[in-house]
């Protein structure tokens, strides 16, 4: 399939599932190769006769839907988010936490993909921050709409490739080696429980004090489906709770509960207020 093919596929189809075209326009790749595999798989010549082959078989479009899930993930993807997660905003929650009685800090990793996210946090926690907060711990919950994703987070083995970012004395630490793969050490799994969840459709239950939702809902979705989201997220969060976007994202319009707290690290915070 020629590129210029494949994007005016895009432009036609991604609207009826709810996403933006811009969101794609960089990643799109990913997401071609997945749709010429599944027109050789139907049989079919080319990507217009796929797009004929949907309007005879609204069926179809369940299975087109996960074909556009862009999966991009690393351990410690974008390190200024994460050094201020450790330098401020986890040490700024925790006392919170205490206040109310709590002895866990409550995360959720929205879109977390094959766990790097969820596993960074862990790590960062353990090594940065448990000392200063011995008695408290974190209690991550990670969800993905990809069942396959979540199995290989549940794996916690990873190609050097997805480590790359990490310190080298982090890696040494946490992870052993099994040949070409990195293996996560139990220590730094157990405060994780993966879900297969879909944002747009639900949400883990009980409230969290830091949700990340980065390059997922606020780079693809359309307008609309971000607003839905964002109220799912907003009523997932504690008064003061933290929300981290994607450095490029920014919150749609309506978002009164939420005020910036970083701005470059694009975290906004709930009104404390605000239940």
């Amino acid at each position: 399939m020629k590129d210029e093919q494949c994007v005016r596929f895009l432009q036609w189809a991604l609207p009826q599932l709810r996403m933006r075209w811009p969101g794609f326009r960089k990643v799109r790749g990913q997401v071609c190769k997945r749709l010429d595999r599944r027109i050789r798989d139907l049989g079919l010549e080319g990507v217009e006769e796929y797009q004929t082959y949907l309007g005879g078989h609204a069926d179809e479009w369940a299975c087109l839907d996960p074909l556009c899930r862009i999966s991009i993930s690393r351990f410690y993807r974008d390190k200024a988010v994460f050094a201020s997660l450790a330098q401020e905003v986890l040490p700024s929650l925790a006392p919170a936490v205490r206040e109310r009685g709590d002895s866990a800090l409550r995360i959720w990793s929205a879109g977390c993909g094959s766990g790097e996210e969820p596993y960074t946090l862990a790590v960062l926690w353990a090594i940065e921050l448990q000392s200063r907060f011995p008695e408290m711990t974190l209690d991550i919950v990670a969800t993905d709409a990809d069942l396959r994703m979540i199995r290989r987070a549940l794996d916690a083995r990873y190609k050097f490739s997805s480590l790359k970012d990490l310190p080298e004395s982090w890696r040494n630490l946490v992870f052993a080696r099994e040949d070409d793969t990195f293996c996560i050490k139990p220590e730094y799994t157990r405060e994780i429980k993966f879900l297969e969840q879909d944002i747009r459709q639900e949400q883990p239950g009980g409230h969290f004090d830091l949700v990340l939702c980065r390059n997922l809902a606020f780079t693809y979705y359309d307008d609309a489906l971000q607003r839905q989201v964002l109220r799912r997220i907003v009523t997932a969060m504690h008064g003061g709770a933290a929300l981290v976007l994607g450095v490029h994202e920014h919150l749609p319009e309506g978002a009164q509960e939420l005020s910036i707290w970083l701005d470059k690290q694009r975290v906004y915070r709930k009104s404390s207020s605000t239940i």
